[in-house]
């Protein structure tokens, strides 16, 4: 073959090289999992290993808790703001859960693609649900308690709830972990582990970033 053939084939296979490195597409990143799970926290380290992707705010009409910052940690809004919102259509996706409204807003997350930022949302299970009909392309991330027990353990310990509120949350647990099959991964968040279970998301975000086929998020 002649030297100048080579010297093609070579032009050609590095434009594709380029292409491939150039293919990477932001992503929609779902946190999800049972209450008392550890999402806030994880979250929050995440935030520190993942300095350049944009963390959904969610929207909330519950009580704003000991530490929380309006704009940081929720959008606090009373239900009658919350309700004019949905009703101009400004969430990704909406719910009632344990008698509060909770929303993410859609146009921050809509701009943070455009400008080629990954999107990491944290939602519960039927939030991940709505997601996942709206924008097939979200990757959903299923944190689980190492065991019932635990997770019992974990919500007791925070003593934000009545009793009653207690038990509700324990039976809708429950139910949510039978819904794990309609998530694209599960990380069983351990005792003690916090940084295996980022370890195992960053695995998983790392080989997202590496797929050959880069879908794009619509929103």
């Amino acid at each position: 073959m002649p030297v100048t053939d080579d010297v093609g084939l070579n032009t050609q296979a590095d434009e594709l090289l380029d292409e491939l490195r150039q293919r990477v597409r932001p992503k929609l990143i779902v946190i999800s999992g049972p209450s008392g799970v550890g999402k806030d926290t994880v979250i929050e380290r995440m935030r520190l290993a993942y300095p350049d992707f944009y963390f959904a705010v969610t929207a909330t009409t519950r009580p704003r808790r000991p530490g929380e910052i309006d704009g940081v940690h929720y959008f606090f809004m009373s239900r009658e703001e919350f309700l004019q919102a949905r009703e101009r259509g400004e969430f990704l996706e909406s719910a009632e859960v344990y008698g509060h409204l909770y929303g993410v807003p859609k146009d921050r997350v809509r701009k943070a693609l455009r400008s080629g930022k990954s999107v990491v949302v944290k939602v519960d299970v039927q939030g991940a649900a709505s997601i996942r009909r709206l924008v097939p392309q979200a990757i959903l991330i299923f944190l689980a308690p190492p065991s019932m027990s635990e997770l019992m353990q974990r919500l007791r310990s925070r003593k934000t709830d009545d009793p009653a509120t207690l038990m509700e949350r324990i039976a809708t647990a429950s139910r949510e972990l039978a819904q794990v099959y309609e998530f694209d991964y599960v990380v069983f968040n351990e005792n003690d582990q916090l940084d295996q279970t980022l370890a195992t998301i960053e695995a998983i975000l790392l080989a997202e970033q590496s797929r050959v086929h880069q879908p794009e998020v619509i929103i």
